[in-house]
């Protein structure tokens, strides 16, 4: 059976005020992840002229964004199945803050280049972990909801980033403290709001036993429970999933200006306009699927939108980046990918992965994706200096290969899992 009850009113069935809260500051963690990666990628330029950066350094800046968010991923997940969720939930956002300041008040480009590993490790660390926290808090008819909900705060990151960077465009560093500046405060007082959370009490053991022979699957955290069926291929088809589409999504994410700009032809200031003018439209969007994200249309409308993403990457590719066929190329995308993106592998996740290992699990996830989209943007600008046009197709096949796991994850994973109980706050994690 899929997961979602029947009834016609599910999505009507309340969830606590006090779920929302924890769905809000586990979504910070996808809200400085995001901000983390455009605030670095704006500045760059203002970084290199400022600290008389070479070449090598900024690069260097700007693939290990990426590569500490993979590795605190992976080391973070783990953690936080070993050690508690919500002890690893409040200690990675601390360590986020100090990295944020450190980058805000960093006086040449080693100083920055400090910050930025710190807060990268810090900001993998908390992805995996606070989805995590939050799926466990989440009641089951209201899981999908809440776990979507952290991709709005997502999209958020990048808004107001790119929107602030807009503002102070013609501040030179004044403006680029100002950006991570704000990193500072939010992660501060996330920091603040979650040490005083406080999570329900957790289930007795005759209910986690009840719970762990239901979903068929041991409650240990030992590694080689990932080995086991029940682990395995959920988390090996949620990969696949996410890594092909996250190809052709962190690639127009990083390099999408500069595709306008140096292959389309577009001045600065209309490239920027572009992605500003289209990323409300997509953060409303994403608060779409969030009101669906528990019924049958989340699943069906994926069909749908990932039909129409793939026909944006082909128009794109058709039209080798020209400019009319980039300007319809982001408006498909941007209205498909909240219904056939990001949000739908955390939903996915969350409801296929044993709960025991999901921090693990995702983290792992999360983790190799990174990376390779880390060495994907390395070879980038050279390959769209090569052929902009293989570049695009490329990335066409790899939304095409994400259809096909998406699917299968549909048809297969969500409709053999079990019904998901109704977890407590934290499994096996200390109480508030």
């Amino acid at each position: 059976m899929a997961r979602f009850a029947s009834s016609p009113d599910v999505t009507e069935q309340p969830i606590p005020k006090h779920v929302w809260k924890v769905a809000a500051l586990s979504g910070m963690a996808s809200y400085l992840d995001a901000a983390l990666i455009v605030s670095i990628a704006v500045n760059l330029a203002i970084y290199r002229d400022s600290y008389d950066m070479g070449v090598w350094m900024a690069g260097a800046i700007s693939a290990i964004v990426t590569g500490c968010i993979a590795v605190g991923s992976l080391v973070g997940g783990r953690l936080a199945d070993m050690f508690g969720r919500r002890r690893v939930y409040n200690w990675d956002i601390f360590c986020y803050t100090i990295g944020a300041i450190v980058i805000t008040l960093a006086p040449n480009d080693i100083v920055l280049f400090i910050g930025v590993l710190v807060a990268g490790l810090a900001a993998g660390a908390d992805l995996p972990t606070s989805l995590a926290v939050v799926s466990d808090a989440a009641p089951a008819h209201g899981r999908a909801r809440v776990v979507s909900f952290t991709q709005v705060m997502w999209t958020a990151g990048i808004v107001v980033v790119i929107f602030m960077s807009y503002l102070l465009s013609d501040t030179g560093m004044t403006g680029a403290r100002i950006i991570t500046g704000h990193l500072c405060v939010a992660s501060f007082l996330t920091w603040q709001l979650r040490s005083r959370l406080k999570l329900a009490e957790g289930p007795s053991d005759a209910e986690l036993a009840e719970e762990a022979a239901a979903l068929e699957a041991p409650r240990g955290i030992d590694l080689k429970t990932l080995l086991n069926r029940a682990a395995l291929l959920p988390m090996a088809a949620t990969f696949a999933y996410y890594v092909t589409w996250g190809i052709g999504a962190n690639t127009f994410g990083q390099f999408g200006t500069y595709l306008l700009v140096t292959v389309s032809g577009a001045s600065q200031s209309l490239a920027t306009g572009i992605n500003l003018a289209f990323l409300p439209v997509a953060l409303v969007l994403t608060f779409v699927f969030v009101r669906i994200a528990d019924t049958p249309l989340r699943d069906r409308l994926f069909y749908v939108f990932t039909v129409i993403q793939i026909a944006a990457f082909c128009i794109a590719s058709l039209t080798a980046g020209a400019l009319t066929g980039m300007l319809i190329f982001f408006v498909l995308y941007q209205i498909s990918y909240p219904f056939a993106g990001e949000a739908n592998y955390k939903v996915w996740s969350q409801l296929t992965l044993p709960p025991d290992t999901r921090g693990t699990t995702q983290g792992l996830t999360y983790a190799l994706a990174r990376g390779v989209f880390a060495g994907v943007a390395f070879v980038t600008p050279a390959l769209m200096e090569h052929s902009a046009s293989l570049l695009l197709w490329s990335i066409t096949l790899c939304m095409a290969l994400s259809a096909v796991a998406g699917v299968y994850v549909i048809r297969v994973l969500v409709r053999r899992a079990p019904d998901p109980a109704a977890a407590p706050a934290d499994l096996g994690v200390a109480r508030a």
